[in-house]
């Protein structure tokens, strides 16, 4: 998977104000770390759920993330979060899951 291109999705579970500032919080790593996704898109976790797996990332709070069985089959990677407004977490999450 390129660093540059990659799409993202941020799901809680209204898709109003946390995944928004999610978001921006994604964006702001993103920016840190210089990659250029192809998209970042957030929502409430029933539109994410279908939506998934035309993502290649996805993330969610760590309670959520069985809800994206079907997404990590069809190739997704799923983050779930402790702390969705923690930049430092998305980074090390990143990280862990080889994105970065």
């Amino acid at each position: 998977m390129s660093k540059d291109n990659m799409s993202f999705l941020v799901c809680c579970a209204n898709g109003a104000g946390s995944s928004l500032m999610m978001k921006m919080t994604l964006q702001k790593v993103l920016t840190k770390l210089n990659i250029k996704p192809s998209k970042i898109h957030h929502c409430a976790l029933s539109e994410g759920k279908s939506a998934a797996p035309q993502f290649d990332i996805v993330f969610c709070a760590q309670n959520f993330t069985n809800m994206f069985a079907d997404a990590e089959k069809k190739g997704t990677k799923v983050i779930g979060l402790r702390n969705i407004m923690s930049a430092q977490e998305m980074e090390e999450k990143m990280k862990e899951h080889g994105i970065i």
